[in-house]
């Protein structure tokens, strides 16, 4: 049978329902449909999907969140295509939308990451796992505010996500929201993802410095380079999937972040 679901872009999207041959084109929903419990109905996944593992190795890759093989879309012919508008690209998924159904999620923060379980559960039949999902996340961001003020963690921190240039994760973003959650000030007042110059970066006076795993896969060989410029402040790695990854493993984040609270003491 065919029913009619809303995205987070204010589309009507109408599909046969539950759809049996889904496309995933962001790799933190991916791995939100497959602890949903699907399985043989994921047909296609990006070749950043790589959670759970085991189910990458088995899957039609459809290239990248930003540049997508359409042909091998259209080959696949999926019944459903999850995307995310910061992840993908307008024009392509513009494109896929001539063709097929696609539902777009829009997540700025924890509440709308939650939002977004509750309605790709709706849409691929799995709303009582969606709800359990939910009650795990939603426990746990409770329990790290609690410990956060418990504490008395209230330092301010520079997250950076990639370098030359560097760029930091600013306000209105997924990352800051999370920061927020856990207790912390981001001091980037700018909004989305700025550059920022190292002579700019030394006149915040930021107390941490988070190097991310992703997008740009900053490792320990970094951290001197940032210790110098920022001699004052802590500077460590973070797993930016912890961060940034707004589907089921969020469930893992709580436990990641729990420990990180415990070295974040003032």
């Amino acid at each position: 049978m065919q029913r009619t679901f809303v995205d987070q872009l204010h589309r009507t999207v109408t599909i046969n329902y539950p759809p049996k041959r889904v496309v995933s084109i962001v790799p933190s929903q991916t791995e939100l449909l497959f602890d949903l419990g699907l399985d043989d109905e994921v047909v296609g996944i990006t070749k950043f999907c790589i959670h759970p593992i085991e189910k990458f190795a088995t899957r039609t890759k459809v290239g990248g969140t930003k540049k997508l093989g359409i042909d091998q879309i259209r080959q696949l012919q999926p019944d459903l295509i999850i995307g995310n508008k910061e992840e993908n690209t307008q024009q392509e998924i513009e494109l896929l939308m001539e063709e097929f159904p696609v539902w777009m999620s829009d997540i700025s923060n924890l509440e709308d990451a939650m939002a977004t379980i509750t309605q790709i559960g709706e849409i691929v039949d799995r709303e009582p796992e969606a709800a359990y999902l939910n009650h795990l996340i939603n426990a746990g961001f409770t329990d790290l505010q609690t410990l956060a003020l418990s504490k008395g963690i209230n330092q301010t921190v520079a997250y950076l996500i990639w370098k030359d240039p560097y760029m930091f994760a600013g306000r209105n973003t997924f990352i800051d929201d999370i920061l927020r959650k856990i207790g912390l000030q981001n001091i980037i007042t700018q909004n989305r993802y700025p550059e920022i110059t190292s002579e700019e970066l030394k006149t915040l006076n930021c107390q941490l410095v988070f190097l991310s795993s992703e997008p740009y896969p900053f490792k320990e060989k970094h951290l001197e380079e940032i210790r110098v410029l920022l001699p004052e402040a802590k500077v460590m790695l973070v797993d930016g999937e912890m961060f940034s990854w707004y589907g089921s493993r969020l469930v893992k984040a709580v436990n990641y972040l729990f420990h990180l609270q415990g070295e974040l003491k003032p």
